[in-house]
């Protein structure tokens, strides 16, 4: 059975854009795509002009033309299909991952303001905070190069920090793409910026062992997504990777400031990883 990435799928043009990115992935990964439709409330009424009885169908036709479009594109061992399925539309993604043991989700995001930013609104934010896999989210208007080539990943002095770096390295051995790391510095406290250092040292560490290239920076930043931001923005980079903040523990649907700022405002596609995801191995 093949690897699989889950894209959720309402045919506007971001979901579209996330589709594409999510292709490329694959390509290169030699995986499968499932894409995920959900139907809910007035959900559909947003993306078609045609009669409720006849959404279904004209879903189906849709994604029989997306699968025609690029399963040439893709491995000859792998394959895309479509599942068409009713409910919460981040329920739905997070169950249809689950059940096909997709290893990533992508998807687009309209992002968000005001409280948003902190009590989640969004589908995307939801999915984000929801599921256990991680999550690739790509901002609508974002077109960037999809062949992933620089990675920006920042490293901060908390111990749950280092736990994006094995899917990280395993995009980057994909793409032989080209890893910064960043030791980001909030506090001028020596003991905290010796851990960030040692964080840093472990993550070229792993790095040199999976002959994957990279580069180190160091950033002194009073915020952290802006500092990110600002360097991801300056050498072009193609994927920002970052963690949720979420504790294992909670059942609700929260994000740390960060991440949700992140995942909301960031012109670049920004891979999202659950405290929990601990289990990639080069």
């Amino acid at each position: 059975m093949c690897k699989k990435i889950v894209v959720g799928v309402d045919f506007s043009d971001c979901s579209m854009n996330a589709l594409e990115h999510a292709v490329i992935i694959a390509c290169h990964a030699n995986a499968g795509i499932t894409m995920v439709w959900a139907n809910h409330l007035d959900y559909s009424k947003e993306i078609f002009s045609v009669e409720p009885d006849n959404i279904r169908a004209e879903v189906q036709k849709r994604f029989e033309k997306l699968i025609e479009k690029y399963r040439p594109q893709l491995a000859p061992d792998t394959d895309i299909d479509f599942r068409l399925e009713k409910g919460k539309v981040y329920k739905v993604i997070c169950n249809v991952a689950k059940e096909v043991n997709a290893f990533l989700i992508v998807i687009g995001t309209h992002g968000s303001s005001g409280f948003e930013e902190f009590w989640i609104g969004s589908n995307a934010n939801r999915i984000v905070a929801a599921s256990r896999l991680p999550i690739i989210t790509i901002r609508a208007g974002v077109d960037s190069n999809k062949e992933l080539k620089t990675i920006v990943m920042p490293l901060d002095s908390t111990k749950i920090t280092r736990q994006k770096l094995p899917i990280t390295a395993l995009l980057a051995k994909y793409f032989d793409a080209e890893i910064h790391v960043l030791g980001v510095y909030t506090s001028p406290q020596d003991d905290v910026r010796y851990r960030i250092k040692n964080y840093v040292a472990q993550a070229e560490d792993y790095l040199k062992e999976n002959e994957i290239r990279y580069r180190i920076v160091y950033l002194d930043a009073s915020n952290i997504t802006d500092a990110v931001l600002d360097y991801a923005k300056k050498v072009n980079a193609n994927l920002i990777s970052i963690m949720t903040e979420q504790e294992t523990t909670t059942a609700n649907l929260w994000l740390g400031p960060y991440a949700a700022q992140m995942v909301n405002h960031s012109p670049i596609p920004v891979l999202s990883v659950h405290i929990a995801n601990t289990g990639y191995l080069m």
